[in-house]
């Protein structure tokens, strides 16, 4: 019995998205005697920590059902005793044939109710919960088959896998996983490139990432078309710190499926961790310029707030502030925004020029996140651009409220005293 994958899902935490990729700019001392005409210096985007965690919730299978797949040998049971209804599971055989899966499974429970040792009952309502998508119940039912089995020395191959591959979609990993190792390493048979998914999913899901990564590589070698192995081979490489790979990879699951928006996502992620780290300047921009293709088109398969931050992170990373401000403007008219994204569209207009829309949007980012540095930077720097040192003063007293020992927060208040006072 198998089931053919479709795109998984994967969403990261916009805020551990942005403890990755926020953008942070320094701004430098410049002398009071200049507050009025200059410019206060500002370095490159710096990249925050990376903490090895941050990539959130991984990817979850979504199966689409082959409901061809023949129930190989289930086999009527004998009716047992006077019980109330038929104990013969030629009917609900029947049903199952039929993909009357819920009454399939009403009558092959009710068997079992009446006989809990009927293995073949457990089973045909454990083959036909599954084909419901009720994982869970399937596992159960499947179980209790698989274990009656085993007393009786008659150990089925076909409902270990579908315990194994029922286990493994209700996320309960630990259960699926010896399953699944028994089932890719069958003497004399050739893995299922499937199976091999499903167990490195569970080893990634316990905690066993090296072992995870064996064995979505041989996913790979037996399927080069395994989108979602590749997915999470790409996942681990940006754990790992190792961006080529990541890069590579997630590039090959793209072409494999161009709608798997969490291999866009990551994709683009990718590019511009690569590009917020590199020295060479010709290097980060091409990677900014990959991020933006990537970016766009995620967004032509998402929509929501974190997709559009993603994708304008690397417009900004690109110098496309006009257009990095025209994707966060949807955003930012709902309520419920982000600082973050405030942040962002603040930062947008700001260097695209566009100073009073930047200050009004900064003001609502302190206003969300008052403990976000980045927004109090720039913020006091478009009010000393804008001349408006004492509001200017007044945001770096605050800002040094949350980082008292940031040194360019020290020196823009002192810069701007002077004038703040006049």
């Amino acid at each position: 019995m198998k089931n053919r994958i479709v795109a998984p899902i994967f969403t990261l935490s916009i805020a551990a998205l942005f403890a990755l990729l926020i953008v942070t700019f320094v701004t430098a001392t410049i002398t009071p005697t200049q507050a009025q005409s200059t410019r206060p210096r500002r370095v490159k985007p710096a990249p925050s920590p990376t903490p090895d965690s941050l990539l959130g919730p991984e990817p979850k299978p979504s199966p689409v059902a082959n409901n061809n797949a023949p129930l190989l040998d289930v086999k009527p049971s004998k009716p047992v005793g006077s019980a109330p209804v038929s104990l013969d599971t030629n009917h609900a055989y029947q049903l199952f044939q039929q993909k009357q899966y819920a009454a399939a499974a009403k009558e092959a429970k009710e068997i079992a109710a009446n006989d809990p040792g009927n293995a073949e009952a457990w089973k045909l309502a454990g083959f036909s919960e599954f084909y419901l998508k009720e994982y869970n119940d399937a596992a159960d039912d499947l179980q209790k088959a698989l274990d009656l089995q085993k007393r009786a020395n008659q150990e089925d191959s076909h409902t270990v896998d579908a315990l194994a591959e029922s286990y493994t979609l209700a996320e309960k990993f630990d259960r699926a996983l010896p399953l699944l190792v028994s089932i890719t390493t069958r003497r004399g048979a050739t893995p299922d490139p499937l199976f091999l998914y499903y167990r490195g999913l569970a080893e990634y899901k316990t905690g066993k990432a090296e072992d995870a990564e064996k064995t979505f590589n041989a996913a790979v070698k037996a399927n080069p078309k395994d989108s979602a192995s590749l997915l999470y081979l790409g996942q681990i490489a940006l754990t790992k710190k190792d961006l080529d790979t990541a890069i590579s990879t997630l590039n090959r699951a793209t072409t494999n499926d161009p709608k798997l928006a969490s291999a866009w996502f990551l994709l683009t992620s990718a590019y511009l961790r690569r590009a917020t780290s590199a020295t060479d300047e010709s290097k980060a921009s091409a990677d900014y310029l990959g991020a933006v293709r990537t970016g766009e088109v995620l967004t032509r398969l998402r929509s929501d707030e974190e997709t559009l931050g993603l994708y304008a992170r690397a417009l900004i990373g690109s110098q496309q502030y006009a257009r990095a401000a025209t994707v966060l403007e949807k955003a930012a008219a709902s309520e419920n925004v982000s600082g973050i994204t405030l942040y962002l569209l603040g930062l947008s207009y700001s260097r695209a020029n566009n100073f009073p829309k930047a200050i009004a949007t900064l003001e609502r980012a302190v206003a969300k996140t008052p403990n976000d540095v980045n927004s109090y930077r720039e913020l006091g720097y478009d009010y000393e651009k804008t001349k408006q040192y004492a509001k200017a003063f007044t945001t770096y007293q605050k800002a040094l409220t949350v980082a008292p020992d940031d040194a360019d927060f020290k020196e823009a208040l002192e810069r701007v005293r002077p004038f703040a006072k006049s």
